[in-house]
């Protein structure tokens, strides 16, 4: 079974977020920040072929999860509910040295 992935507002401004700060790091490093995008889409990958083998984020909510997505030394991590049978919501995307996204 496959499941759809869709993004909220809140999570696609976060990937907008996320790419900006590594281009105001250094402006001319636009690799970087593709390459850290790329890596988010990959992660983003695993959600539509099997989002019930990450990890719970609430034992009392076992479809609110997280995605650990390595990059580099840190990575990235994105929150997300399983919606249903079919469906797959990111909520958030966070750096790991992040600490607000829940």
């Amino acid at each position: 079974m496959t499941f759809k992935v869709r993004f909220t507002t809140a999570a696609e401004g976060d990937l907008v977020r996320l790419y900006q700060f590594i281009l105001e790091r250094d402006e001319t490093d636009w690799a970087l920040a593709e390459r850290a995008l790329e890596a988010v889409r990959h992660g983003i990958f695993t959600l539509s072929q099997s989002p019930f083998t990450c990890r719970k984020v609430d034992a009392r909510n076992p479809f609110l999860r997280e995605l650990v997505i390595p990059f580099g030394s840190t990575g990235y991590v994105a929150l997300f509910e399983i919606e249903n049978e079919s469906t797959v919501t990111i909520l958030a995307v966070r750096h790991q040295r992040e600490g607000d996204y829940h």
